[in-house]
């Protein structure tokens, strides 16, 4: 197992389960950085004095951060996404008309994607990979249709007389504009609008890319304590929308308790960390949408050395280690060794992105 590397493995069609299980653990990931120039770490985005952005990497594998990756750029930029090959989706702003960057930041290439609909405010946008070789990806940008009016220019007199052609005040759908970007014709479309309710909103946790497609946790302040939460998801492949409930014992809990959609060994998986017994709780969808409880961790001994619940449990960093984000620092805990390694980044914590990074060259842009 020791002798091959994950491109090699990445050229077979079929994997023995152990051999699979084996890449995801903390030792074969620190294996394979000393052997090859993989880094598989978090892009740390943080806010200095005087409001200076920068962007730095951190590891499980290394003390220290690597401090300013993308200041190759021609300016500072917001990261919105990251997706595995050391892919990172950025802008320099977020107003309406701002250009994003595709930027492989292990080679230093970036290539500018075209602005989208400006009339749209940007209420969310991820990205994900749909092939490697060559690179094809999508991104994903949807706006809140009620934010359209912002640009109307309308007389003070009629103001109130037009504004039932512009809202429905008395209907409980709420529409949310979608856009796709697709690497392969390099251009912005506008697909059917999301459809949603009033009272479905964003829970406060990014996206996650597993299984072909993008996962939001949605929240629903009308709905019973049972019905309350949902997993939104969109199928990069058909470009499709679809809503699936979460298990009976999470749609029931208690808000005060953390609850965060994961990427688990390639799949799409919860969190539930139930805050009274300090207790995680591990679910992945298996391929005939049912959710699966595949262990609990327990981790009252974590209380001793981290200060939750300031820290935030962020994802997994491989299969046997927990990613956390505090006000200006960062922990990897290893829940069966009991390690736990803080990196203190310079700075308050914006966001923190997953990234695995390579050093071959890839065609960002295809020939149109």
């Amino acid at each position: 197992m020791a002798s091959y590397d994950l491109k090699t493995m990445k050229k077979c069609g079929v994997l023995s389960k152990q051999c699979k299980d084996l890449t995801y653990e903390s030792n074969f990931m620190r294996l394979h950085s000393q052997r090859t120039s993989t880094m598989v770490g978090y892009l740390v985005q943080s806010s200095r004095l005087f409001g200076q952005l920068t962007s730095d990497l951190v590891s499980g594998l290394d003390p220290k951060p690597t401090q300013d990756l993308l200041n190759f750029l021609p300016q500072p930029v917001w990261i919105v996404a990251t997706v595995n090959g050391g892919l990172v989706l950025c802008t320099p702003g977020k107003h309406r008309d701002d250009p994003f960057y595709i930027v492989n930041q292990t080679t230093q290439q970036w290539e500018v994607v075209p602005s989208p609909n400006p009339r749209f405010w940007t209420a969310k946008i991820s990205m994900l990979v749909l092939g490697s070789n060559p690179l094809w990806f999508k991104i994903v940008r949807l706006s809140d249709s009620r934010d359209d009016t912002i640009d109307l220019e309308l007389d003070l007199d009629s103001e109130y007389s037009n504004e039932e052609d512009n809202f429905n005040v008395f209907s409980n759908e709420k529409s949310w504009h979608c856009e796709i970007f697709d690497s392969k014709s390099w251009e912005w479309r506008q697909s059917d609008d999301l459809k949603l309710t009033h009272n479905d909103y964003f829970e406060c946790n990014q996206d996650v890319s597993a299984c072909g497609g993008l996962h939001w946790l949605m929240f629903n302040d009308k709905q019973d304590k049972y019905t309350k939460y949902t997993m939104l998801s969109f199928d990069g492949d058909k470009e499709e929308w679809a809503m699936t409930s979460l298990p009976d014992s999470l749609r029931g809990n208690d808000h005060c308790d953390q609850i965060a959609p994961v990427s688990r060994e390639g799949k799409l998986g919860l969190i539930h960390l139930r805050q009274e017994t300090m207790m995680l709780d591990v679910w992945i969808l298996n391929y005939e949408k049912i959710w699966i409880k595949k262990h609990t961790i327990n981790l009252k001994s974590l209380l001793e050395k981290v200060p939750l619940p300031h820290s935030r449990i962020h994802s997994f960093y491989g299969a046997d280690t927990l990613f956390m984000v505090d006000v200006g620092s960062v922990s990897f805990y290893n829940f069966r060794t009991r390690k736990l390694n803080r990196i203190r980044v310079g700075g308050w914590i914006k966001s923190a992105y997953f990234i695995q990074t390579d050093s071959e060259p890839v065609k960002l842009k295809p020939e149109i």
